[in-house]
């Protein structure tokens, strides 16, 4: 897949506007001065190799019209699950966030974070943008400009423990990277444990929990392989994938001259998201590598094991179902509909 190029780009916000001479004209250009907060530091994967590239296009693009402010780690204050009420309240222009840290506010975008049910990140990505540009974007989004929305690569067991079979995770405290991986958990005997990533780290080192879900590429820069020594991964689909979303404040969108905006829309959408996935999950490699050379356990269940999972699992999707129609969706309906988003990218991934 070619990685994809920032084209015109910029994205703006209206925190500071000045005044500033253009070019050789003499006529006054409005600058926009945007704050971009998250959670995660600033040398973590996704900032340094999605985020920053993106925002350092966006004021290249703008011939200096555009300042991104990048706050990393909350700096500007709260907690990550707190993010998306900062983005819809106007207290920052930008946030990119896990959506399952706001647990059913955005309940259609859960399909994508079921057990075995994504083969990767550029598939996923594609598919749960599509999904969301026909179904969400004008409901559960409605309160924020959408620029990407993407999944990440597999998600893998990291654990004290070897986890080899089912009954392994029975009594098992584990780190649940959404509600639907939550769900799961108990199915199958373990205790879940709701957390962001930036306190899996001190959570494992404290005995908190015993092991933790989470995608290879934040292993390192979390410290986990210094802390667990086993992880667990599954042939064929992930055992589970997250979903995230990169946004904008609608007001401060609306507030920009015609030209921004067509350069802000340039530069997000579908194959700026299908990138950030696929750019994402390229750090999974070199972080099971290096795990793998300290010396740690890295299981790797065989076809036939993973079978044993992915039946085990049905009955999540069969709850999550459930709740969905309680909540006024289809809920069978909203799976069939991904897996056939699913299985038409996975197809066009494998003739590419």
């Amino acid at each position: 897949m070619k990685k994809f190029s920032l084209k015109s780009a910029v994205l703006a916000a209206v925190v500071g506007v000045t005044g500033a001479l253009s070019s050789g004209s003499g006529v006054m250009a409005q600058e926009f001065t945007l704050k971009l907060h998250q959670f995660l530091p600033a040398q973590a994967h996704v900032p340094a190799n999605v985020l920053d590239v993106w925002a350092d296009n966006v004021e290249r693009d703008s011939n200096g019209r555009i300042k991104i402010e990048r706050y990393p780690s909350m700096q500007l204050g709260g907690r990550p699950p707190e993010l998306i009420e900062q983005v819809t309240d106007g207290a920052v222009d930008i946030i990119w966030t896990v959506i399952g840290y706001t647990p059913g506010r955005f309940p259609r975008t859960e399909v994508f974070e079921l057990p075995f049910i994504l083969p990767n990140a550029e598939v996923g990505s594609r598919a749960f943008y599509e999904m969301f540009e026909n179904d969400m974007k004008d409901e559960e989004f409605s309160d924020m400009h959408v620029l990407g929305v993407w999944t990440h690569g597999p998600g893998s067991f990291h654990s004290s423990e070897p986890i080899e079979t089912l009954d392994d995770l029975r009594g098992m405290k584990i780190r649940g990277a959404s509600r639907t991986v939550n769900m799961l958990l108990e199915e199958l005997g373990a205790t879940p444990v709701g957390m962001p990533v930036p306190a899996v780290a001190e959570s494992l080192s404290k005995g908190v929990i015993d092991a933790a879900t989470l995608p290879w590429e934040v292993v390192l820069s979390l410290k986990v392989p210094e802390l667990v020594h086993n992880h667990t991964e599954f042939t064929g689909n992930a055992l589970y994938t997250a979903t995230f979303v990169f946004a904008m404040n609608n007001a401060t969108y609306n507030s920009l001259p015609d030209d921004l905006k067509m350069v802000i829309d340039n530069n997000s959408g579908f194959e700026f998201s299908a990138w950030a996935g696929v750019t994402q999950e390229e750090y999974a490699a070199p972080s099971r590598e290096t795990t793998r050379e300290m010396g740690n356990n890295i299981v790797v269940l065989d076809a036939e094991q993973t079978a044993l999972w992915r039946e085990a699992a049905q009955p999540v999707y069969d709850r999550w179902a459930a709740d969905m129609d309680a909540r006024g969706y289809d809920g069978r309906a909203l799976i069939a509909e991904a897996e056939a988003l699913i299985a038409k990218y996975a197809a066009a991934q494998q003739s590419q």
